[in-house]
């Protein structure tokens, strides 16, 4: 089964390929079933390929799948390909695994949408990109891949364009993201003019005729195409603006797709990190402070989504804390259960979305557990994982982040242990303000005669009327689509409930594929040990030090816990505890609209008006007024008269003569 590797990214191709002409015919939900059954297939044969590749032994788990030869212009030859290995069938297998079940959740979360079908179009294209991202056998390829991803967000984030807001966040993507990219294709060229050759296994296999500068230049240059697809520092705010889109795209992006693709890139290239410890202290570093700034400014945010999106920013962050401390598993494993867990936060926070008729502001919420005991329970899962309360997932792989950063910097560690300190605290604030306390929204209660009642619930300040889920999108910024006069929140339909209790069940026990109680359970290390094992940080801790910094997790995640159940379990309101510069964002997105942004539309207004206007438009105009002002004089000369012309050329023979005779004379 190996050999049907092909087929992975395939199945999501043939359903773009299906959707996009005949989408609309096929309808509402059909349209949304072909597509996820594509995504299901292409799971099975990942599940089918990553179990033949196992049967291998570990030194021969890796092969080339050769389609074609893509370019052939004097030295470079790029052909097109798979490679299979490890790393790369264990992000297929994730990728498709949590795709297929944010598909499902997505026909019934879109079912009133009227570009329905359009929206699978664009999801199954955003799955075959990632999977040719991460498949590819070579720079150029994964490149393709990587922009083909770029582009699905675009169209993602900004599907309901209509909103100036969707619209300008798609924009934001795209441009964050190129900023990024110029670095990967920088790394590209340098690559190919120091090694011949884009090829994965051919570049590695050089590695060691290139002296450090090189290689710390190319880390870095890819790294900085990985800071713009990651939302690392400074090329983070894009993210957070990204929740504009549907709640399943956030989802997507943030758990299974686009942000992962640049801890894979980090990952794959781990043989030139292993040889420029410079850059890959840069990386640790910046990873480091990018998961603190993105915990910190998600203590402050009352929109459901965007706490989750700088929670994203924040557990990138500790993935890039590992690959630059050399625990390239470890980045790995956080990966996978990240994936689990965010998604699960994402799609449950979707289902309240869609249960409050599009209010997306926690503050405006509350007591939701008795009347959504699915999603609460699910919530609950994915706080506990990310939080790292053991046992649930997020214990074992951030505690396996933390460790290795211990071994490299103490300092590190306790960065890294005070922001997980905060994300139990941030994602508590958000679990007791939506699920818990008191109601503070406006609920429909029918009658006999079959008439809703608006019954209006008021918190300790008193009745909020503005809480109404009656209002426009304008006014509220939240997703359009479902609206309804009153509430009247309830668990959403199988179709969106199901996947949430698949990805539970991967949260709870997703950890248990890493254990470090003994050898024969780090099952991942053991899997990917034949692609990153000669690149790993080498720790000696003891059992007993093992276990201390199991236990100094659990008590940072249990004391961020117990304060935000101190801090809102009875109350939304702490304004000591949200002060502006962190609902704010620190000033950060502000400063650089105001000092990047702002002052470089005003310089292409100038340039507009001024330069092109007046200067390249003037001087081409004033040629051709020259040129006008020539021909008005020359056709005094031109009046059509034969004797004037016989007089000009009598003229005109007499100084010749004349010049003749002066020439022979001299």
């Amino acid at each position: 089964m190996i050999h049907a590797a092909f087929l992975i990214p395939l199945f999501p191709l043939a359903g773009f390929a299906v959707l996009a002409p005949f989408g609309r015919r096929l309808g509402n939900p059909l349209a949304g079933w072909f597509a996820t059954a594509m995504v299901f297939f292409s799971f099975v044969v990942t599940a089918l390929v990553f179990a033949g590749l196992f049967q291998h032994a570990p030194d021969a788990r890796h092969f080339t799948q050769h389609w074609f030869t893509w370019l052939s212009v004097d030295h470079l030859r790029v052909d097109a390909g798979l490679y299979v290995d490890p790393l790369s069938m264990t992000m297929a297998a994730f990728i498709t695994g949590v795709s297929t079940l944010i598909h499902l959740y997505s026909i019934g979360y879109m079912e009133h949408d009227k570009d329905f079908s359009k929206f699978f179009v664009y999801l199954n294209l955003f799955v075959f990109s990632m999977l040719m991202l991460v498949l590819g056998d070579n720079f150029l390829l994964s490149f393709f891949g990587w922009e083909g991803v770029g582009v699905c967000s675009y169209f993602l984030i900004s599907f309901w364009f209509e909103r100036p807001s969707a619209a300008s966040a798609g924009k934001k993507a795209m441009i964050y993201n190129r900023i990024g990219d110029a670095g990967f294709l920088a790394a590209i060229f340098l690559i190919f003019e120091k090694t011949g050759s884009v090829q994965y296994r051919v570049v590695f296999a050089h590695l060691s005729h290139l002296p450090t500068g090189t290689l710390v230049a190319i880390a870095l240059l890819l790294f900085l195409g990985a800071a713009g697809k990651s939302a690392q520092i400074p090329l983070y705010p894009w993210l957070a603006d990204a929740m504009e889109g549907p709640t399943p795209v956030s989802a997507l992006i943030h758990a299974a797709t686009m942000v992962t693709a640049g801890v894979y890139l980090m990952c794959r290239i781990n043989p030139i990190l292993h040889l420029a410890p410079d850059a890959a202290h840069v990386i640790a570093w910046v990873g480091a402070c990018t998961a603190l700034l993105g915990a910190s400014i998600g203590c402050a945010q009352n929109d459901i989504k965007k706490v989750l999106a700088y929670s994203t920013i924040s557990q990138l962050g500790y993935m890039f804390l590992a690959v630059g401390s050399g625990a390239y598993v470890a980045a790995i494993f956080l990966m996978l259960t990240h994936a689990f867990y965010k998604a699960l936060l994402f799609l449950s926070a979707g289902s309240v979305i869609h249960a409050m008729d599009d209010e997306q502001d926690i503050k405006k919420m509350g007591a939701l557990a008795k009347l959504m005991p699915l999603t609460a329970i699910a919530f609950l899962i994915g706080w506990l994982s990310i939080a790292g309360i053991p046992p649930f997932s997020g214990f074992w792989s951030k505690g396996e982040v933390l460790m290795n950063a211990w071994a490299v910097s103490p300092a590190l560690w306790a960065i890294g242990a005070f922001t997980a300190m905060l994300t139990a605290y941030y994602m508590g604030r958000e679990y007791f303000l939506v699920f818990l306390g008191q109601r503070r929204w406006v609920e429909a209660h029918a009658s006999g005669d079959g008439h809703a009642h608006v019954l209006e619930v008021s918190n300790h300040h008193g009745a909020d009327p503005g809480a109404s889920g009656a209002r426009s999108t304008e006014e509220t910024g939240s997703e359009p689509g479902h609206g309804s006069a009153g509430l009247h929140p309830h668990d959403a339909r199988w179709v969106m409930s199901a996947p949430l209790v698949v990805l539970s069940i991967c949260a709870v026990f997703g950890g248990f594929i890493d254990l470090p109680f003994h050898p024969n359970f780090v099952l991942l290390q053991r899997w990917l040990n034949p692609v990153v094992g000669h690149s790993l940080l080498v720790t000696h801790f003891s059992v007993a030090q093992e276990w201390a910094f199991g236990i100094a997790d659990a008590v940072l995640a249990l004391i961020g816990a117990t304060i935000a159940a101190s801090a809102w379990r009875r109350t939304a309101e702490h304004p000591a505890l949200e002060p502006r510069v962190l609902s704010m964002a620190w000033f950060i997105d502000w400063s650089f609209d105001h000092l990047i942004a702002r002052p470089s539309s005003m310089l292409a207004a100038f340039s507009s008006a001024v330069i092109d206007n007046r200067v390249i438009d003037g001087a081409v105009n004033g040629v051709g007024a020259l040129a006008r002002l020539g021909g008005l004089g020359l056709r005094k000369v031109q009046n059509g008269y034969v004797r004037t012309y016989a007089l000009g050329l009598l003229a005109g023979a007499v100084v010749l003569i004349a010049f003749i005779i002066y020439r022979a004379g001299v």
